[in-house]
């Protein structure tokens, strides 16, 4: 595998350079949760949770978390030899929601599974193997390396821009800041609020920073009402949860429905000094648990077989030689049944990938909970939902060639 590294050029300031960032022009977005008490629904009576719709991946009256703010490793840029894979698989999965395409990063022969989290107790970190990175940084400078351009002022503040992806980032001293990339605009308030927005699929998240929030793509929209109660509808599936363990799930109500748990307050964005470049091994595709199996499953759902049809596609266009194929779970149940799922998920995805013609070769390997990309429980020690999502995947890993 080629894992060449290039070696970083620093151009230093002058020591009375400090790098200072305008107040971000956005305000606090707007708690939606008032607009969802529509729980005044009259309810019918309740039917047995196995004739009951879900939202795949879940289970009976549960609603899917408003999601973490997430987006890949900035501190790793595609090598010209992975840019091909990347673009290819980028153009022909971009439509599919649940899937994200992104240079690989190792350490050595082995794949790092991460990305930078923004969210939990008022920090942000970028998840590795090897733990928390955390760099303070007291000094100004810039770092140039390859496409990526990082200008710090030596307080947790400054910029980074890749014109290869398009990404920039403005970060505070007091850690808020802006993050763009593409049609992609994230904005984070150090006192833990902040909205997301994809003009490309209309998709938007909005964290009020006090338990609540939404989310919202295409004709799908998630309200988080902070007090254990919210809604989620699909334009087929609505579903309308009280937070006292009963839902109303297209009318019909049923009991021993998940609480909604509160969103945890947005971090902040890691201090420009932790994002130093380092060149890509591979190409790392990421499929989510429900865009391909229902809860606690192993079988890929019929509607999701398409999807795994245009990636077969894509790796025998990209004339790929080799894929890893890695399984992952969160930490909800015990360490064996999560290791054979992770492995049986694993397995599952090769097999379909084998159906559909794939030349490469193929292995698979599963993880269990050994390898999250981002908390599964809150500091406090209460569940959270978003993060235990981002864990729940399925990774195809690319080496360079």
């Amino acid at each position: 595998m080629n894992t060449a590294r290039s070696s970083l050029t620093v151009l230093t300031l002058l020591a009375a350079t400090t790098l200072t960032l305008g107040a971000c022009a956005a305000s606090k977005p707007q708690d939606p949760a008032a607009s969802q008490s529509a729980a005044t629904s009259t309810p019918s009576p309740s039917a047995s949770t196995d004739t009951v719709p879900t939202v795949p991946g879940y289970r009976p009256g549960e609603i899917p978390p408003v999601p973490l703010f997430s987006v890949p490793s900035m501190d790793v840029f595609a090598s010209n030899a992975d840019k091909a894979v990347i673009q290819t698989a980028s153009s022909s999965l971009q439509s599919v929601p649940g899937i994200t395409v992104s240079p690989a990063k190792c350490d050595g022969n082995v794949l790092i599974s991460g990305s930078t989290v923004f969210g939990g107790d008022g920090s942000a970190s970028t998840t590795t193997n090897d733990g928390l990175v955390i760099n303070n940084g007291d000094g100004a400078g810039s770092i140039v390396e390859g496409p990526i351009t990082i200008t710090y002022g030596g307080d947790g503040s400054g910029s980074y821009v890749n014109s290869d992806t398009q990404v920039s980032l403005f970060i505070l001293s007091d850690g808020g800041g802006t993050y763009s990339a593409g049609p992609v605009s994230i904005f984070i308030d150090s006192r833990g609020y902040g909205n997301y927005s994809n003009s490309e699929t209309d998709e938007s998240i909005v964290n009020n920073g006090d338990g609540s929030g939404n989310y919202a793509v295409g004709k799908t929209t998630i309200y988080n009402n902070k007090d254990g109660s919210g809604s989620y509808s699909d334009g087929t599936l609505s579903i309308i949860n009280y937070g006292d363990g009963t839902a109303l799930v297209n009318g019909v109500t049923i009991t021993d429905a998940p609480k909604v748990e509160p969103l945890p307050p947005l971090g902040k964005f890691p201090p420009v000094e932790s994002l130093k470049p380092v060149e890509s091994c591979g190409t790392l595709i990421t499929l989510e648990d429900g865009l391909l199996f229902d809860f606690g499953k192993s079988d890929i759902r019929p509607d999701a077989a398409q999807t795994l049809s245009t990636l077969a596609t894509v790796l025998n266009d990209a004339k790929v030689p080799t894929a890893h194929i890695y399984g992952h779970t969160d930490s909800v149940s015990d360490e064996a049944f999560n290791q054979k799922l992770s492995e049986d998920r694993a397995n599952a995805v090769s097999a379909e990938l084998k159906k559909d013609g794939v030349s490469a070769t193929l292995d698979a390997t599963g993880y269990g909970e050994t390898k999250p990309v981002a908390p599964n429980e809150n500091p406090d020690g209460s569940d959270n939902p978003a993060g235990r999502a981002l864990n729940r995947r399925v990774e195809i890993y690319i080496p360079a060639f």
